[in-house]
């Protein structure tokens, strides 16, 4: 007699939630003198005096010797470098995606929407698809992301095309604004660090 199949268990539906953070968000008034320390810092930098505590800050903030290097380098990254505000966004908009970092994505989509780029192109990146109707500049930092991100490596047609559009400089300081980004992806992952309340996950948790 045929041995019957067990039955197939019906495919797990992605969580609309994430876990909860496996660190406190420290309240602004709990903090020792080392994490108020860094809080001034990063409000005394380009980021403004209104920056709260969450997002790679609220994880910062309990290791706070290593989180004033990386909020140095973040805010570099971001303000400072020689890339354009657009081309910088999408990049990091492109990271986001890859590692599917909620916060990351959150928190650059308004960024790059002001920065120039176009709602389709923000649309198919998160969607997963090649952004066809973007500018060539974009088109190029998109391929050199996947290719790197696909290979470990980039070819020297995909580098050359970078460094046409970027400069020598610019291109040395991009690929610093994607590892950046990358630490904080991992951050936000690794730490469970959500949109504030009330705001919907850009990507399913499995």
């Amino acid at each position: 007699m045929p041995t019957k199949k067990p039955a197939k268990k019906p495919a797990k539906k992605p969580a609309k939630k994430m876990p909860p953070p496996r660190v406190p968000v420290l309240a602004e008034d709990k903090l020792t003198p080392a994490q108020r320390a860094l809080l001034d810092s990063i409000r005394s930098g380009p980021r403004g005096g209104s920056t709260t505590i969450r997002g790679p800050f609220a994880v910062f903030l309990h290791a706070p010797a290593f989180g004033e290097l990386a909020q140095q380098l973040g805010g570099h990254c971001r303000f400072k470098t020689a890339v354009a505000p657009r081309l910088s966004e999408f990049a990091i908009l492109v990271t986001a995606k890859l590692w599917r970092a909620q916060y990351e994505w959150f928190a650059h989509v308004p960024q790059a929407e002001r920065a120039g780029v176009k709602t389709q192109t923000i649309r198919d990146l998160h969607q997963g698809r090649v952004p066809k109707s973007a500018p060539k500049d974009e088109r190029a930092i998109y391929d050199f992301i996947q290719e790197l991100y696909k290979t470990r490596r980039v070819s020297d047609k995909t580098f050359a095309r970078v460094r046409a559009i970027l400069g020598e400089t610019a291109t040395v300081e991009f690929v610093g604004i994607l590892g950046y980004y990358v630490l904080i992806s991992m951050i936000l992952n690794v730490f469970r660090m959500p949109p504030p309340a009330g705001e919907p996950l850009p990507f399913a948790e499995t």
